[in-house]
């Protein structure tokens, strides 16, 4: 691929991410408090857990693409300073639309550029940003599953929901 088709895919993908953040900073919104610990099962991360995954890794990719190289991915314990889907909704909102702009002025030749995952996945910045907006549609997904089982509503995400209507 070619650094102006790599930018232009990327024009588009960034475009598909920013819809996306809207969607999930609704269902995060929509996590009740008074459940923060469930999961469904022993193995699943608790509903507090997928909201800070969602917010930190979010930004983690974004910015290792922009970067060019992979990190260790962010600590999501306690020690993350997101308590509550409050937190993670305002953390969300201040650091990844800085991160996805950061990708959004790269040229052409860096979203060519192969990025190294950890050994496991080499490809250019532009498959990152895909696979970007997959994982985090993925968390999502897991964490609209966890809000009526906490007592909450599902919101509209790709349309109205049982509980918006």
């Amino acid at each position: 691929m070619g650094s102006q088709e790599a930018k232009t895919i990327a024009e588009f993908l960034i475009t598909d991410f920013q819809n996306e953040m809207q969607t999930t900073l609704r269902v995060m919104a929509a996590v009740p408090t008074g459940h923060l610990d469930y999961r469904p099962d022993a193995k699943a991360k608790t509903g507090l857990g997928l909201a800070r995954h969602i917010t930190l890794e979010d930004e983690w990719l974004l910015n290792c693409i922009a970067n060019g190289a992979f990190t260790p991915p962010p600590d999501d314990s306690d020690a993350c300073g997101i308590m509550s889907p409050a937190d993670a909704v305002a953390r969300y909102k201040e650091k990844v639309p800085a991160a996805l702009d950061r990708v959004r002025g790269m040229s052409g030749e860096k979203l060519t550029s192969v990025i190294d995952l950890f050994g496991t996945v080499q490809a250019p910045g532009v498959n990152f940003l895909a696979m970007a907006i997959k994982h985090s549609v993925h968390h999502r997904g897991q964490l609209s599953t966890y809000l009526r089982a906490m007592g909450g509503k599902v919101p509209g995400i790709y349309g109205p929901s049982a509980d918006t209507q």
